[in-house]
């Protein structure tokens, strides 16, 4: 039976390259609290830190910063010897389940823990493949997948012949609950500059046309950057389809950038936003949205008239 340990927080460590983010918010504050009647119930989960002192935290990132935050010298601690890849896996699943991901932390998560289940498979088909063994081939496919290049994942024609086994892609879908493709298009976000990743993870830009952004060169991501903040906007799908196109065929530039950015978008006109509980009791229980947006229009349209008279009429009467 495995044996809790206290250790001093000062000797446990950050994950590195840890993908999901702990913030002081609410959430944290409420954690913190807790601590401070309960304890840490739950145990961290650690490993020996193979860089250095102390050990680096696998599970527990906001036990360790809340119990910090409420006063805490020691926090109770599982202590395993797990590999790398191992530690990868268990780190992004410990944290996968939480709710409000935002894309990046998604994106980062999946990413590290396909290349680390990529590299057992590796290992596996190394060590435990008899020789000859051979999978035979069901049938004959055409599906659109992602190839890893060393310039980053690419959309690819997977028309081949499929075995009967699991890869790496399709034991990760299933254990998140996405479909193997949805997996892949986060991982792509990976491949977006830190500003505009910033600006998705704000909800600022959705999630499909960061995903075609993400094919930008990365000077190119720079330059659309610099254009979104110059000019307050943010491409449409369509717009990022034409970006990543000229991309594709060495013909985007800051000049073509601004092109494109530069057209009207439904969602960068102007609205004023009234909440609809606000002006319901002046309706009839039977108007539709459209009928009171029109009674708006009308009763707006005979305020003008009525404080704007003279000009009004010289409008009618040309």
């Amino acid at each position: 039976m495995e044996k809790v340990q206290l250790i001093e927080i000062a000797r446990l460590h950050d994950f590195r390259n840890h993908p999901f983010k702990v913030n002081m918010d609410t959430e944290l504050f409420n954690l913190m609290e807790s601590i401070k009647k309960e304890g840490v119930i739950v145990p961290l989960l650690v490993r020996p830190d193979p860089e250095g002192e102390g050990y680096e935290i696998l599970a527990g990132h906001r036990r360790k910063l809340a119990a910090k935050w409420a006063g805490l010298k020691e926090v109770p601690v599982l202590i395993r010897n797990f590999d790398d890849d191992q530690s990868i896996i268990l780190m992004v699943d410990s944290n996968l389940q939480r709710e409000n991901l935002k894309p990046s932390e998604k994106a980062f998560a999946y990413r590290m823990k396909l290349e680390a289940m990529n590299r057992q498979g590796k290992r596996g088909e190394t060590t435990s493949c008899q020789v000859g063994t051979k999978l035979n081939p069901t049938a004959q496919v055409a599906e659109v997948g992602i190839e890893e290049t060393e310039e980053g994942y690419r959309f690819v024609n997977l028309s081949r012949e499929v075995y009967i086994h699991e890869t790496s892609g399709d034991e990760l879908a299933k254990e998140a609950g996405e479909s193997r493709r949805q997996i892949y298009r986060y991982i792509r976000l990976t491949y977006l500059i830190p500003k505009i990743l910033e600006i998705v993870d704000e909800g600022k830009i959705a999630f499909t046309i960061a995903v075609e952004l993400s094919y930008l060169k990365e000077e190119e991501q720079y330059e659309l950057h610099a254009v979104m903040d110059l000019e307050q906007c943010t491409p449409s799908l369509s717009q990022a389809d034409r970006l990543k196109r000229y991309s594709r065929e060495n013909k985007l530039d800051m000049d073509m950038i601004y092109i494109i950015l530069e057209e009207e978008k439904p969602n960068q006109r102007e609205q004023i936003k009234i909440r609809a509980d606000i002006l319901d009791q002046y309706f009839p229980d039977d108007f539709t949205p459209v009928q009171k947006v029109e009674l708006i229009q009308e009763l707006v349209k005979n305020w003008s008239e009525k404080q704007n008279p003279k000009v009004d009429k010289s409008i009618r009467s040309g």
